[in-house]
């Protein structure tokens, strides 16, 4: 009888399962530049990375690449910026500062 089938495996992510365990790891990850690994997007994350250095924050950056997860932020157009899973920038390349200036405002909200 259907009743007493299999239970579902309990996900631990939010992308129904269809990421791979590098996602899962990622999605613990405080600030993520989302894109293709383009070379917009690697510019944003070196800019993400000097910027948190200066501001002395030891935070995670992952870069996510997959593009059903960067829909679940309602991105379309790549390079993003995530901070504490709220989007604060897409569609272009920040610089160094601008970046920290959204960080800081983005933490600073909190």
């Amino acid at each position: 009888m259907g009743l007493f089938g299999k239970k579902k495996k309990e996900q631990t992510c939010s992308c129904g399962g269809a990421c791979t365990a590098s996602a899962a790891e990622n999605a613990d990850a405080a600030v993520k530049v989302l894109g293709s690994g383009c070379a917009k997007c690697n510019e944003l994350e070196q800019a993400t990375r000097e910027a948190l250095a200066e501001l002395g924050m030891d935070t995670t950056i992952a870069h996510v690449t997959d593009f059903a997860q960067i829909a679940a932020y309602g991105v379309m157009t790549t390079p993003a910026l995530v901070v504490d899973g709220k989007v604060v920038s897409y569609g272009k390349v920040l610089s160094k500062d601008q970046v920290k200036a959204l960080i800081e405002q983005a933490r600073g909200a909190k």
